[in-house]
């Protein structure tokens, strides 16, 4: 594969990236000191910590993403690390759809006691556009395992 089709890749990863590190440093503990005011620290706490904890699947998720696209860069895309790679995506994907999903009672309060139905959306939205990535990202993985498999027989027919 072309080197600026993966440059152009990477650098789209760090822009996936940057947002969420800024909500992580500033809007976060933001909408903390103003939830205090309107809800009960009970519901406030489990929910700002499952969204620091669920950053830092996304992280190690893009950091897989970007080996995966050094991995295209040096032509072993069709190896056990990409495979490897594409596992591990999908288990920080799941890993944030269980941890939106065990915080989505604590929204539905949250949204019920403020009545804006657009906070508990906002948790399911991103439980399933998570669940969404970790199956692609399995069936990725499935292929390119079917693929290795179908290159290493053709390696060893003479």
């Amino acid at each position: 594969m072309e080197r600026g089709t993966t440059l152009f890749l990477k650098v789209t990863v760090f822009l996936i990236g940057i947002p969420v590190l800024a909500l992580c440093i500033f809007w976060l503990p933001w909408i903390a000191n103003e939830a205090a005011e309107h809800y009960p620290a009970y519901w406030i706490y489990p929910v700002i910590i499952s969204l620091y904890v669920a950053a830092i699947p996304y992280f190690v998720a893009l950091y897989q993403a970007l080996r995966l696209l050094s991995y295209i860069d040096k032509n072993k895309a069709f190896s056990e690390l990409s495979v490897r790679a594409l596992k591990n995506i999908k288990y920080c994907a799941f890993t944030i759809s269980i941890l939106f999903a065990a915080c989505m009672p604590f929204l539905f309060f949250m949204a019920q006691e403020d009545d804006a139905p657009g906070l508990a959306a906002l948790g399911l939205v991103i439980t399933f556009a998570s669940i969404v990535i970790a199956v692609f990202a399995a069936v990725l993985q499935k292929l390119l395992k079917n693929a290795i498999d179908i290159k290493s027989e053709n390696d060893l027919t003479v």
